[in-house]
């Protein structure tokens, strides 16, 4: 089994990673965001992506979503933990908190969000978008490093670059959704396609725009706020590694096994080749 990590902002690199490679891959989405740098850290494998690339150079509307998650279930990835910069929704959760989300509603618009499509059509169950297991061994590894998580709640993915509206903000609070972000969806859509354990650890930076007793978000603000988090994530990552990922006895990596509905005998030999390393085995190889 092997961790994946994808770094959100302020989380370009681990300082900890003993590196071997650094690997520049395309695939039939195209590249992804930068290179996988591929290493051990606390024993453990572990291949890390900065979503954003490393300079932060691709806005949430352009990330190459599919060409990350396809990179790296192609490397070996089997638990994947994504890491958000995000808004907090409700009073109990201030800027610093962890959260571990176990729901998502998804308000993106314009995002390619499955592999599958010309000629070709899967419809895989995502009624509980996170991994349960893979985030009960996050949560532990936050408490162990002294970063005590929230574990639950509902994480609002808008389209962004723009933060929300006044109203907008009011309107999610209402529907009690916890925290608000860019970037979980499509990755938790394709991570699934893609039969990855998937999960989330959420960093508070602000409180949106709701808050009457604090100001509208601003990049300002989040990056103030970035340096703190990014610290307690580095850390909880490590022990992530060094506790070992949990047995895959979920239901993650079954996701595709009754999801293709397209007759095989309409599926060509160059759609099991684009497709070969989220669903080979499904598909069977290319004559």
């Amino acid at each position: 089994m092997t961790l994946g990590i994808i770094g959100g902002s302020g989380l370009y690199h681990l300082p900890e990673l003993e590196i071997r490679e650094r690997r520049q891959v395309t695939t039939p989405f195209g590249p992804p965001s930068d290179a996988l740098v591929i290493g051990s850290l606390a024993g453990a494998e572990l291949i890390f992506l900065p979503r954003h690339g490393a300079g932060h150079t691709h806005n949430p509307s352009e990330l190459p979503y599919r060409a990350n998650i396809y990179a790296l279930k192609e490397a070996g990835v089997t638990h994947l933990l994504s890491v958000n910069a995000v808004g907090s929704l409700q009073p109990h959760l201030p800027p610093l908190t962890l959260v571990i989300p176990d729901q998502i509603i998804d308000r993106t618009v314009s995002r390619e969000r499955t592999f599958f499509e010309q000629g070709i059509v899967a419809h895989v169950g995502i009624a509980d978008p996170f991994c349960p297991e893979l985030s009960d061994a996050i949560a532990a590894a936050a408490s162990s490093s002294g970063y005590p998580a929230v574990t639950g709640g509902t994480y609002i993915c808008i389209e962004g670059p723009q933060f929300s509206t006044k109203a907008e903000s009011r309107l999610y609070r209402s529907w009690d959704a916890s925290v608000i972000g860019m970037t979980v969806m499509p990755e938790a859509r394709l991570a699934r396609e893609a039969g990855l354990c998937y999960a989330s650890l959420s960093m508070v930076t602000d409180f949106d725009v709701w808050h009457e007793e604090e100001e509208p978000v601003t990049v300002e603000i989040v990056q103030q706020r970035l340096h703190a988090n990014t610290t307690a994530a580095k850390e909880i990552i490590t022990a992530l590694a060094r506790h070992g990922l949990p047995e895959r006895s979920c239901d993650c990596g079954d996701a595709l096994a009754n999801a293709i509905i397209t007759d095989p005998a309409y599926i060509t030999d160059e759609q099991r080749t684009r497709l070969a390393a989220i669903a080979g085995r499904y598909l069977g190889a290319a004559e």
